[in-house]
C-alpha cells in the first residue's frame, strides 16, 4: 500500500514540476516541420526544427520532442555552420564504451525516456556560437496497429516557444484504398480547427497543419510557450478480399489480414481481480465501475467466471455460468461489494481462473483470462519464474491470458513475461481519473472473437515474422512479413488456416496477384520486415529464460542493418570538437514514467567487478551504467564479487526535477547501505513535498508541492513577535527542523531527537515525555507529538516515523485572533469553483482560471497519516503569491 502511494504522489509531482523553456529572447526556434509519410500502415515520420542564437554570446541550445513509444529512432543529425553531425547507431555495449570513455571525463549523456502512456521524450543539446543557427533533423519510423477498426498516428506538437514558421505535413498511400479519415487530438480542437487542411483521394490523403504563432498561444494546450499537444490522424483501408492485403516489393512481403463480416464466436472469459490492500481507494472504486459497464455488453451466448484475490480466493461463482440478465445482475452486485483487505496471491487466483476455464470446455467458442494486479506478489508462491510456469503448465496454450497492471507498483516485466508465454499481451492501466475507461477500452479489443487458431502459411517464403496466433479479434489486423524465396513470385502462394467457431476455414484467393510496390518502395518493405523481426524476437528475449542467445544476435545485427534504436542498441549523438558525447537509449516500458532521467550513473573509486540484480559489469576504472528498472525493482542487490570494501557513489544524469522518480523508492538504497562491505553514498537532487490546502466545505481539497532543501516561513506573527520557520528536508519527507522564536529572548528548535531551548542565558534540552515552561511559552512533549503554546497560537509539531526515516510537520491548532499574519499555516481555506472538465479540468479561483490535476497527498497533520484524493495545482497559484515571499532567509 505504502509503495502504492508513493507512487500515486509522484505522478502528481512530475505534472506539477515547471520544465525550463528557452527565452524567446536568447534563441529563437524560427522554423520547426514534421513531416509523417505513411505507406502500407507504416509511418516515417521526420522532425526539423531551425533554431538560431540571437544572443552576442554562444548558447546551449535545446531540441526536445516526443515520439509514439512504439516506434523506432533510425536516425538524427545536425547541421552546424556548414557541417553536418550525424548519430551513429551501435551496439548498447559498443556505444556504452564510449559512453564510459567520455563521462569519466566529466561528460554528459543525451537520453530518450518515457514521458507517459504512448509517448517518449528525445532530448540533446549543443552549443551555438553568437548570431549562428543550428538545424536539428530526427527521423522515427512505426507500423501502424489497428485496433478498434482504425489505424491511429499520433504526433506531438511541442516546440517549445510559439513559431512563425511551424507545419505538420501528413502524406498517406495505401494501395488498398482508404475508406475515411479523421483529425482529432487536442490540437485539432476550437482555436486551431481551421488550421487543418484535409484532402482524400481514392487511394491518398493529405493533412496539413499549420498554426499562425497567435494561434499557438490560445488554444486549449497552448500558452505563452506554445503549443503542447496532439495531432492524431485516424484512417482505415478498404478491404476486397478475406485473405487481405498483400505486398511485395525487391523479395519481400508485407501481408496485413483482417477479413470481414466474419460471424462472431461465443466466449467464455473470467476476470481475475486484484483486490489487495493496495487497491484502496479510486482504483478499487474504478474496478468496480469497469467491471459494471464491461458485464453490461456481454452477449447471452457468453459465459462469465470472476474471481477476486488478495491472500484469500473469492469466487462470484464456483464454474463459469451463462451471461444471462440474471447471472448478470448477480455478477454485477458481487462486483460492487469488492472491497480492498490483505495480501497479493497472484499464483493461486491465476491458477483458479484458468481451472475455471478449463474444467468445462465449450467447443466452438473462445477463452479469454485476464488479470487486473497493482503489485507483486506477497504472499502464497512469490517465486516469479514459478509462478510463470505454475501458470503457463496450467493454461497449457488452450487460451491466453491478459495481464493489466494497475499503475506503475506492479513489476511490469512479470506481467508481460507472463503474457507472452500464455499467448497474451500485457497493458498498463494508468492512475488517472479515466482509468475505468482504459479498463473498458482494453475489454473491447478482445471482446469479439471471431477466429481462433490463426496459422498463416506462406508456400514458397522464408524468414517470415510470426505465423501462429491464438485468437482473431473483430477490429484488429494480423500483419506478417518475410522474404519470397528466390524473389519467384509464382511459386509464392499464400492462405490461412483458423477455426470459425467448430468449423475449420481456409482463407485463399487464387485469383488475388500479390501486387508490386514499385521500384521507389523497394526498402520499404524490407524495413517492415526488420521491424516486425525486432519487435517479435525481443518479445522472444522476453519469453525465454535461457538459450536465447541466437535470437539476439539476429536481433541486433537488424538492428545495427537498419539503424534502428532498440533496447539492445544505442545511438552515439556526435557533436563538434570538444562537446559532450551523448549516448541515446530507448527506454523500458517496465519503468515508470519520468520526463527526464532512465539510468544512473555508478562510479566506483576502487576498481571491482559488481554485479546488479545478477547481472555481471567487468572491472572498470571509471563509470559504468544501468537500468534505473533495476533499482526502482523492489529486490535490488548491490555487492562486490569478493565482498571487496567498494565505495560508490550514485548520481542522476543530469539536474531535473524528474530525478524525484528515484526517491518513491529510497528504502532500496537504505537497504544497499546495508549489505555486507559495501558502502553506498547516495546524491539526491530535493524531493518535491506535498502540501494540502483544504476547503471550507466537502470539495476536494487543494495540493501543491514545495522542492525541499529550502527554508521556509510557517507563521509569523508580527503583532506578537513569534515567527516559526521550517526546514524541508533535502533528500527525506516533511520537515528536518522547525524553530521558534518569541518576544525577542525566547528560543525553540526542534528535530527528530527532540528540543532544544534557549531562554536569556540558560540552554537546555529535552526528549521524551516532557512537560515545561518557558518565559510565555510551554511545551510538552509526547511520544509522536509536540504541542506548543505562545500566548493565544498553540501548535503541534506532529514527528513521523516511515520508512526508517523520521520527519517533522507543524499544524497550527489555535490561530491568535489577530488577522495579521503571514505563512504556509496561515493560508487560508481555499475557496475555488470548477468551470472545465474535459480535456483538461480547470478551477476558478479569485477570477483566475488554473489547469489542475487530480492527485493524491499525504495529510500529515494528525498522528496518523492519511492519503487524500485533492487537485494538484501550480505552488504560486495555492499561496496567491510567489514561493519565495514564503522563504525565510535563516531558520
Amino acid at each position: 500500500m505504502k509503495r502504492a502511494l508513493l507512487q500515486i504522489a509522484l505522478f502528481g509531482l512530475l505534472l506539477a514540476l515547471v520544465t525550463t523553456l528557452p527565452n524567446k529572447d536568447d534563441w529563437d526556434i524560427y522554423s520547426f516541420y514534421i513531416n509523417s509519410t505513411v505507406t502500407s500502415r507504416y509511418a516515417t515520420t521526420i522532425i526539423t526544427s531551425r533554431v538560431a542564437n540571437r544572443m552576442d554570446e554562444s548558447k546551449e541550445i535545446e531540441f526536445q520532442v516526443q515520439i509514439p513509444k512504439n516506434a523506432f529512432i533510425s536516425k538524427f543529425r545536425m547541421f552546424i555552420d556548414g557541417q553536418v553531425f550525424d548519430g551513429v547507431v551501435k551496439a548498447k555495449e559498443e556505444a556504452q564504451q564510449q559512453y564510459t570513455a567520455a563521462v569519466s571525463r566529466g561528460q554528459s549523456a543525451g537520453l530518450v525516456s518515457s514521458v507517459g502512456r504512448t509517448l517518449e521524450k528525445f532530448k540533446t543539446s549543443v552549443n551555438v556560437a553568437a548570431h549562428k543557427k543550428v538545424t536539428f533533423e530526427l527521423t522515427y519510423e512505426e507500423l501502424l496497429k489497428r485496433m478498434l477498426g482504425k489505424y491511429e498516428l499520433q504526433i506531438h506538437a511541442h516546440p517549445m516557444q510559439p513559431v512563425k514558421d511551424f507545419k505538420v505535413d501528413v502524406y498517406i498511400h495505401e494501395n488498398a484504398g482508404i475508406n475515411f479519415i479523421e483529425v482529432k487530438g487536442g490540437l485539432s480542437t476550437k482555436a486551431l480547427a481551421n488550421a487543418i487542411t484535409k484532402r482524400h483521394a481514392e487511394k491518398e490523403a493529405w493533412v496539413h497543419f499549420s498554426p499562425t504563432e497567435d494561434q499557438q498561444k490560445i488554444c486549449d494546450s497552448c500558452g505563452e510557450q506554445g503549443m503542447n499537444g496532439d495531432l492524431v490522424i485516424v484512417y482505415d483501408v478498404n478491404r476486397y478480399t478475406l485473405l487481405g492485403d498483400i505486398k511485395r516489393s525487391d523479395g519481400y512481403f508485407v501481408h496485413h489480414f483482417a477479413p470481414l463480416n466474419l460471424p462472431r464466436i461465443p466466449k467464455n472469459v473470467v476476470f481475475v481481480i486484484d483486490r489487495s490492500g493496495s487497491m484502496h481507494g479510486r482504483k478499487m472504486e474504478q474496478t468496480r465501475i469497469a467491471l459494471i459497464h464491461i458485464f453490461n455488453d456481454l452477449a447471452e451466448e457468453d459465459y462469465l467466471g470472476l474471481i477476486t484475490f488478495d491472500s484469500d480466493i473469492s469466487y462470484w461463482k464456483r464454474e463459469l455460468v451463462q451471461a444471462s440478465k440474471e447471472n448478470l445482475e448477480s455478477a454485477k452486485n458481487f462486483a460492487r461489494g469488492i472491497t480492498d483487505r490483505g495480501a497479493t496471491d497472484i499464483n493461486e487466483a491465476v491458477l483458479q481462473g484458468a481451472r475455471l476455464l478449463s474444467v468445462h470446455p465449450r467447443e466452438g467458442s473462445a477463452s479469454i483470462l485476464i488479470l487486473l494486479t497493482d503489485g507483486d506478489p506477497t504472499t502464497g508462491v512469490t517465486n516469479l519464474e514459478i509462478i510463470q510456469s505454475n501458470v503457463k503448465k496450467a493454461i497449457a496454450g488452450k487460451f491466453p491470458l491478459y495481464c493489466l497492471g494497475f499503475g506503475f507498483d506492479v513489476n511490469f516485466e512479470f506481467l508481460e513475461k507472463m503474457s507472452l508465454k500464455n499467448s497474451g499481451v500485457a497493458r498498463r492501466i494508468y492512475e488517472d481519473s479515466d482509468a475505468d475507461l482504459q479498463l473498458k477500452d482494453f475489454y473491447e479489443e478482445v471482446a469479439t472473437p471471431l477466429l481462433t487458431d490463426v496459422t498463416m502459411v506462406y508456400i514458397g517464403g522464408t524468414n517470415l515474422t510470426k505465423t501462429n496466433f491464438s485468437q482473431y479479434y473483430n477490429g484488429s489486423e494480423i500483419v506478417v512479413a518475410g522474404q519470397i524465396t528466390d524473389n519467384n513470385v509464382e511459386t509464392f502462394i499464400p492462405q490461412v488456416v483458423a477455426l470459425s467457431g467448430t468449423r475449420s476455414v481456409t482463407f485463399s484467393d487464387t485469383s488475388t496477384t500479390v501486387e508490386s510496390t514499385g521500384i521507389m518502395s523497394e526498402s520499404h518493405m524490407q524495413r517492415v520486415w526488420a521491424y516486425l523481426t525486432v519487435k517479435q524476437l525481443l518479445e522472444k528475449e522476453l519469453m525465454l529464460s535461457e538459450s536465447k542467445e541466437e535470437e539476439m544476435k539476429k536481433a541486433l545485427a537488424l538492428s545495427l542493418k537498419y539503424n534502428f534504436v532498440t533496447p539492445l542498441t544505442s545511438m552515439v549523438v556526435t557533436k563538434p570538437q570538444g562537446e559532450n558525447t551523448e549516448v541515446l537509449h530507448k527506454p523500458k516500458e517496465g519503468v515508470a514514467h519520468d520526463p527526464q532521467d532512465s539510468g544512473l550513473l555508478i562510479r566506483h573509486a576502487v576498481g571491482a567487478s559488481s554485479r546488479i540484480r545478477g547481472q555481471a559489469y567487468p572491472k572498470v576504472s571509471g563509470v559504468f551504467q544501468f537500468n534505473i528498472a533495476q533499482v526502482l525493482a523492489k529486490k535490488t542487490h548491490m555487492y562486490t564479487e569478493h565482498h571487496r570494501k567498494t565505495e560508490i557513489e550514485i548520481k542522476y544524469y543530469n539536474a531535473s526535477a524528474a530525478k524525484t522518480v528515484l526517491r518513491t523508492k529510497l528504502l532500496i538504497f537504505r537497504t544497499m547501505v546495508s549489505i555486507c562491505c559495501v558502502t553506498v553514498s547516495v546524491s539526491l537532487d530535493p524531493i518535491f513535498h506535498r502540501f494540502l490546502l483544504k476547503t471550507e466545505n466537502e470539495s476536494l481539497p487543494l495540493c501543491f508541492a514545495v522542492s525541499g532543501g529550502i527554508l521556509l516561513k510557517l507563521l509569523h506573527h508580527p503583532n506578537s513577535e513569534l515567527s516559526v520557520n521550517g526546514e524541508l528536508d533535502l533528500n527525506n519527507e516533511g520537515f528536518r527542523k522547525i524553530s521558534i522564536h518569541f518576544k525577542g529572548d525566547q528560543h525553540v528548535e526542534v528535530d527528530s531527537n527532540g528540543i532544544t531551548v534557549r531562554y536569556e542565558k540558560t540552554l537546555g534540552h529535552y526528549s521524551g515525555q516532557y512537560h515545561i515552561t518557558v518565559g510565555s511559552m510551554t511545551m510538552t512533549g509526547r511520544d509522536n507529538e509536540i504541542d506548543v503554546a505562545a500566548e493565544d497560537t498553540r501548535m503541534v509539531i506532529f514527528v513521523h516515523r516511515k520508512d526508517g526515516n523520521i520527519f517533522l510537520w507543524p499544524f497550527l491548532r489555535q490561530q491568535p485572533l489577530d488577522s495579521n499574519l503571514e505563512g504556509i499555516l496561515a493560508l487560508k481555506p481555499a475557496v475555488y469553483e470548477e468551470v472545465q472538465q474535459t480535456p483538461s479540468t480547470k478551477l476558478r479561483i479569485k477570477n483566475q482560471e488554473i489547469d489542475v490535476t487530480r492527485s493524491t497527498a499525504v495529510d500529515y497533520s494528525n498522528v496518523l497519516p492519511v492519503t487524500l484524493d485533492c487537485w494538484l495545482i501550480p505552488t504560486e497559484s495555492a499561496l496567491q503569491g510567489r514561493l519565495d515571499d514564503f522563504k525565510a532567509a535563516e531558520l
